[in-house]
């Protein structure tokens, strides 16, 4: 492949494919049609943390162009006339994709100069969109059972990238749709982060104390996780996959004040140390659930583990408070179950929080079988 241009941030860059060639192309053959085009789902450059490393796969000029559902048999006329009229380049990049032989599935850049372009501009309805990325029909609202079986990540890429018109007014709505948990939902994956520190908090000291230090520090490492995914429920952000996670943990307002005990925890050589970095992460944590007025006030120090040397936040009180707050019948029912919190919280497996084929098994921890 030829040198690249210099890099260009994919969300600018389709932004300009989008107006100075899919658009004027779009006026031109198909007059009127109405239609919304986005950058959404799958990708490093959907959450806006591609750089220039990201151009070797899965990175080109792209986008989805969304149809209403009458209007889904224009779809491959649609490719077709692109295919023929796209330029092979824009700005310098090739428009141009192929899938890798050595890598079904992953695409890269193909510069070509002749024949039809084989290009990324995918033309679809919003219906096959949800389906595929979510296995949804937005026309049907989400129970707490979906929203709690789809991973924060895929939420994520749903809310993020970038709408760049939006004819049909159908985006906005799904958008709208998908910004947040529903309060209910909201205050439960709050009452599991903290039910998740409350399950290890002792833990860490404990070990230490027992002269296990590496285990002491696995535990550790495992509550700064937890502290971390609090800090984006509460700022009402959704947390990407290991990736990009502790990138976008640095957007966070919280980041500038529990950074520096989230580090010390790390960095910590021994459990007396890393225990009092702790502490001061959970005050940080217990000041921001105290200032989003979910709750009566609780006290932000820590205080002994049943009067052993460990210093703990006590953090089963900020279960049992934000329980108490939950009204919503189909959340009560899932609690029945068990606080297990969402499919993020269940399991950090790859697998099991990619693929939609284990959603509806995932679904059923949250819903009673007859």
């Amino acid at each position: 492949m030829p040198e690249l241009p210099t890099f260009i941030p994919a969300l600018e860059l389709n932004r300009r494919f989008y107006g100075e060639c899919v658009r004027p192309l779009l006026d031109e053959h198909f007059p009127g049609l109405a239609h919304g085009a986005a950058l959404l789902g799958q990708g490093s450059e959907v959450l806006g943390f591609d750089t220039a490393m990201s151009m070797d796969h899965d990175w080109y000029p792209r986008l989805l162009l969304f149809l209403r559902q009458a209007d889904q048999p224009l779809s491959g006329p649609i490719r077709e006339m692109l295919a023929h009229h796209l330029p092979h380049f824009f700005l310098g990049f090739p428009v141009d994709c192929a899938e890798t032989p050595e890598e079904p599935g992953t695409h890269r850049m193909s510069p070509h100069d002749k024949g039809p372009v084989q290009h990324g501009v995918t033309p679809l309805t919003l219906r096959a969109f949800a389906d595929r990325h979510l296995n949804w029909d937005p026309r049907q609202p989400l129970e707490p059972s979906d929203w709690l079986s789809l991973s924060s990540q895929v939420l994520g890429t749903m809310v993020a990238g970038a709408v760049y018109h939006d004819g049909t007014g159908e985006l906005a709505g799904f958008r709208e749709q998908l910004a947040w948990y529903p309060h209910d939902v909201w205050l439960y994956l709050l009452a599991a982060g903290w039910k998740r520190i409350a399950q290890e908090e002792h833990l860490m000291p404990r070990a230490g104390f027992a002269g296990d230090e590496l285990g002491s520090a696995l535990i550790g490492a495992r509550l700064v996780r937890d502290l971390m995914g609090l800090g984006f429920l509460m700022e009402k952000r959704y947390a990407p996959y290991p990736k990009w996670f502790g990138s976008a943990f640095q957007r966070l307002d919280c980041a500038v004040e529990m950074t520096p005990h989230l580090w010390a925890m790390l960095r910590a050589a021994d459990w007396q140390a890393r225990q009092a970095a702790f502490g001061r992460a959970c005050q940080s944590a217990a000041r921001m659930h105290n200032a989003l007025g979910l709750t009566d006030p609780l006290s932000e120090e820590t205080s002994p583990f049943f009067g052993r040397p460990f210093e703990i936040i006590q953090a089963e009180r900020f279960v049992k408070a934000l329980l108490a707050r939950i009204s919503d019948p189909q959340v009560l029912e899932i609690l029945g179950k068990g606080l297990l919190g969402n499919l993020d919280q269940v399991s950090d497996n790859t697998e099991l929080r990619s693929h939609l084929d284990w959603r509806p098994a995932v679904k059923s921890l949250f819903t009673h079988e007859d």
